[in-house]
């Protein structure tokens, strides 16, 4: 009540921009809930029209709609190529019934408390974090605390860099590997060193149509030309400088730079470091050129992988031991390969040296690996989520065997959180964990790309549905020109024996409606489309669940800051007679994209029988919803529903301590509430550290 009016004002569009309440929200069609009766007769008549110039209504995009096809008074643009006229204003009200949403006050304490536990995390930061960690960075600089991720250090790198402070960030990288990763972050946004193969096949797939006679051969020229590596003369000294710098054995260096030595060739050349290994003060360089270019080292992998193909067991494991971080991810397949018990007699000798967040993984993972039936979704690192075949070493095994095997590996990460709380001294009694905890998956391994403006939720998290209908939303090209920027909102309907779509080609089927598709853009407002799914009508005519995608139609990858999700409410939501039915208040969920490598995306399952969205993000080649491999969904859904859920950790701390699990809040002394689950920085460092 204090402040100034001027500082009210700045709130209050920071309020509208995350609600997206500035952008324009008008589709195609007028009361969309009521279908126009379009048909694709429609369309083919409207062709010949504007190819033989027949009589009709000429429209501002100057096509001739003829007469007995569309009816025009139901659209608010051009039916045939996509193009919107008419604007609607987003009418915000009153109402009381919408949802409220409470809005905490941090103070700076707070700030800085999240800006330490996203350095800390010991797991990888999503979009969102990252988002949030370089905002933070450049505002409260950067506080001595121990950073546990690589990606989170390339981070702090490229802020120490844009201060000037060379020599500082030359501290933080401790082999040529980390160099590599800041200088791909930089040239390609990325903070894993993806393959510039992939990088490429990706922007190459994105830049074909599936209209031949669309495709753009410079498009695809200029995906190629993207990754032409070239830097100036004080980039050069500087990458030099750091590699100088480094503090490593030399053979040590070269046989960490040998997994891309293709890549770092491109890298030495780009970087004329032959030429500054020549000069005085870089001579550890020099040393590092002379051994890498003799190859004058030896590659640890290479003799691991030699035992490997010689069946020869335990040099295999003995060599395995010595890196504990490599055998907890090629555990499964030297299980498979060496059998069980001799593995794990060696694995437990070094799993105490192994992150808490791999044992985890392995837990989350071992039910769905060692299970013979259906398929596993893997997902390459820069790539799109795709449908493997299950191991065929599997097939060697029984039932039974594959049973022990599972409960041996899931034995490990109960073992892990037992040890974790029982070193954790506690002097309460009782324990309060809210039940929307056991929903929530601990945040490992799924790097989210997208960007969440609302309060952000862990992917695989399940939202409880209140009315019988899901309101789809998407909204593009706010800020950009017009021109032709085809972006499309669908849904793929599941039964059992069939599968169905509700998307442009298909404005209306069982339980679901579209709003008309939008191909062009207007000028800086941007568009919208929407998808209304009657969840009573699909569940009468069996359906099973719905993906909700969307895709990029046009050349390219999804639209940089297109928002995309879903609304819900038990109240009724409403159309405009412009067909405005966006209602900030209703939103359940939604993001932002960020990553404009993605074609198409998966970004929610509706489970009709559970009457719940669980939130997930599978990105798949695009540009219909047609290319969708619905099977890769059901193994993305039940990879999530693995996890282990927050609230399960939490019992199994309540065990170890001896705490009373109470039904209400205000009788714990510890409580563990939505509230708190919502910082998933803070709640891995509180399971993993």
């Amino acid at each position: 009540n204090g402040v100034s009016s001027k500082h009210k004002v700045e709130v209050l569009e920071s309020l509208k921009a995350v609600t997206n309440t500035k952008k324009n929200w008008t589709p195609l069609v007028k009361q969309w809930n009521i279908p126009t009766g379009e048909s694709l007769t429609d369309h083919i008549a409207t062709l010949f029209a504007n190819i033989f110039k027949s009589k009709g209504t000429i429209l501002q995009c100057g096509h001739i709609i003829p007469v007995n096809t569309f009816p025009l008074d139901r659209y608010n643009g051009c039916p045939f190529c996509g193009t919107p006229f008419e604007f609607a204003k987003l009418r915000l009200g009153g109402n009381h019934q919408n949802t409220h949403i409470v809005l905490d006050l941090w103070e700076e304490s707070d700030l800085k408390t999240y800006f330490k536990s996203l350095l800390t995390s010991p797991t990888s930061l999503d979009a969102t974090q990252v988002n949030s960690l370089k905002r933070l960075l450049y505002g409260l600089g950067l506080p001595s605390v121990e950073i546990k991720m690589k990606e989170t250090t390339v981070l702090v790198i490229d802020a120490l860099v844009k201060y000037g402070k060379y020599q500082e960030a030359a501290k933080l990288f401790k082999n040529p590997a980390d160099v590599l990763r800041y200088l791909w972050y930089k040239h390609t946004g990325f903070l894993q060193i993806v393959e510039p193969k992939t990088i490429q096949k990706r922007r190459q797939s994105n830049a074909e149509h599936i209209h031949p006679l669309r495709e753009d051969s410079k498009a695809r020229q200029k995906a190629t030309n993207e990754l032409k590596l070239k830097f100036g003369r004080k980039e050069c000294k500087i990458y030099a400088y750091w590699l100088n710098s480094l503090a490593l054995d030399v053979k040590k260096q070269c046989e960490i730079m040998h997994p891309k030595r293709g890549l770092w060739v491109r890298v030495i050349r780009a970087l004329r470091l032959a030429e500054y290994s020549k000069q005085p003060r870089f001579e550890n360089l020099k040393k590092l050129m002379d051994v890498f270019y003799n190859e004058n080292y030896e590659v640890w992998e290479g003799e691991l992988s030699s035992f490997k193909k010689n069946n020869n067991s335990q040099k295999s494991l003995k060599m395995l031991k010595q890196r504990p971080g490599l055998f907890a991810r090629s555990l499964f397949s030297s299980i498979l390969s060496f059998g069980l018990d001799e593995v794990m007699e060696h694995f437990e000798e070094v799993v105490d040296k192994i992150p808490s967040r791999l044992v985890f993984t392995l837990a989350m993972y071992a039910d769905n690996y060692f299970d013979k039936e259906g398929c596993r979704v893997v997902k390459a690192l820069g790539g799109i989520n795709k449908r493997i075949p299950k191991n065929p070493l599997l097939q060697l095994y029984s039932k039974s065997e594959l049973e022990r095997i599972k409960k041996s590996i899931i034995s490990l990460g109960a073992k892990v959180t037992e040890k974790r709380f029982s070193m954790e001294k506690s002097d309460s009694n009782s324990i309060y964990i809210q039940k929307e905890l056991f929903d929530i998956p601990l945040s490992i391994g799924d790097r989210s790309e997208s960007i969440q403006d609302l309060p952000e939720v862990l992917m695989g998290t399940t939202f409880p549905l209140e009315g019988d209908s899901v309101r789809l939303f998407l909204q593009w090209g706010y800020g950009l020109p017009a021109q032709h920027l085809d972006m499309d909102l669908s849904c793929v309907v599941a039964y059992e024996d069939r599968v169905d779509y509700c998307s442009y080609s298909k404005l209306v089927t069982a339980g679901c409606k579209h709003s008309g598709d939008i191909q062009q853009i207007p000028n800086k407002v941007g568009t919208a489309e929407y998808i209304d799914v009657n969840i009573d009508e699909l569940e009468k005519v069996g359906a099973k669940y719905v993906s909700f995608t969307c895709n990029a139609y046009t050349l390219g990858g999804l639209s940089a800051n297109l928002s995309v999700g879903w609304m819900n409410s038990k109240y009724p939501m409403t159309i405009s007679r412009k067909g405005v039915a966006y209602n900030p208040a209703q939103v359940q969920h939604q993001i932002r994209i960020k990553q404009e490598l993605t074609k198409g995306l998966v970004f929610g399952v509706l489970d009709i029988k559970e009457r719940q969205v669980i939130w997930l993000e599978l990105a798949f080649g695009g540009p219909i919803a047609q290319r969708l491999d619905v099977k890769s969904i059901e193994a993305f859904v039940e990879k999530l529903k693995a996890k282990i859920k927050i609230g399960t950790l939490l019992e199994i701390k309540a065990k170890v301590q001896n705490l009373k699990v109470v039904e209400k809040s205000e009788d714990a002394d510890e409580v563990f509430d939505l509230q708190w689950a919502l910082d998933s920085a803070k709640v891995s460092e509180y399971f993993l550290a």
